[in-house]
């Protein structure tokens, strides 16, 4: 169940394209990574400026259809669980229009690099995610 949700554009470049003339597949995570900023910096933007760390620790991504350099992109962001410390993204890559090219899954840990180990979502960010 959703818990929140977030959708963003995603621009195709020419040089994203490989040999058949679509996406190739390794940058869907880089298409992720970037609809990621795009949802921090637009929700916590002073969030990234703090000393806690957001890494993915798992991904994964069922291609469903291929992109190519004329389709429109978006994005959708959804929060399915919310932890102490982790949450989990799933991702739709679709068109805007009912054609999806691709589901995903990140599983998130929140990080505090000064002691090397995971950390409590602040409370604001959390509130966000379950719409509190």
């Amino acid at each position: 169940m959703a818990e929140f949700e977030f959708t963003t554009p995603i621009e195709i470049r020419f040089s994203d394209l490989d040999a058949y003339g679509h996406v190739n597949n390794a940058l869907f995570f880089t298409y992720l990574e970037t609809a990621r900023i795009k949802l921090f910096q637009q929700h916590f933007g002073a969030f990234l400026d703090s000393e806690l760390m957001f890494l993915v620790v798992r991904a994964e991504c069922d291609y469903l259809l291929p992109i190519e350099l004329n389709d429109p992109l978006q994005i959708s962001i959804c929060t399915d669980q919310v932890r102490r410390s982790s949450f989990d993204f799933s991702y739709r890559m679709y068109d805007g229009a009912g054609k999806v090219f691709a589901a995903a899954k990140t599983v998130m840990v929140c990080y505090d690099p000064k002691i090397k180990k995971p950390a409590a979502i602040p409370p604001e960010i959390k509130a966000v995610f379950l719409q509190q």
